[in-house]
């Protein structure tokens, strides 16, 4: 592969990776929040069980990766829908460490020194959990928090 293939793959990734955040977004505000509020409920409900339905969007979510994966690489040698792939891929596995991990403490660990951004985050994620219906709710993105969530008094949800 030569240097330009490697740096248009980059930035392939880096623009797939970005753009994600956009369709993570308008999923969770229309769709989750919306006809498929079934699943999502789960999620703003306090339980005490490992699993919820909502992580059936996990495995919605990773089809595109995998696809994109697989075809890219076993049926033609795509390195351009490969990158694609990878962008996907590294989208759900930082979302899957901010939400699950850091913010719902699905595995015990949070790190010990949190910057104002990683902090806007999580306080974004309390508000929009402050709502236990799916409507009226806000902050619908998952690794980007705009600054009007920067401070709050909202406690942790599980």
């Amino acid at each position: 592969m030569d240097l330009i293939t490697i740096i248009l793959c980059a930035l392939i990734t880096i623009g797939t990776f970005l753009f994600m955040e956009g369709v993570a977004w308008f999923t969770h505000k229309y769709i989750m929040h919306g006809f498929l509020w079934t699943w999502h409920k789960s999620h703003h409900k306090v339980h005490d069980h490992a699993l919820e339905r909502n992580d059936l969007f996990a495995l919605v979510f990773s089809v595109p990766s995998i696809g994109l994966l697989y075809y890219s690489t076993i049926v033609t040698n795509q390195p351009y829908l490969t990158a694609m792939g990878i962008g996907i891929f590294l989208y759900g596995l930082f979302y899957f460490i901010f939400h699950d991990v850091i913010v719902h403490q699905r595995i015990k660990w949070r790190p010990k020194s949190r910057s104002h951004y990683l902090n806007r985050m999580i306080n974004a994620h309390y508000i929009h959990h402050v709502k236990r219906s799916k409507e009226d709710g806000q902050a619908f993105g998952f690794l980007y928090a705009p600054k009007k969530f920067e401070k709050t008094d909202i406690k942790e949800v599980k």
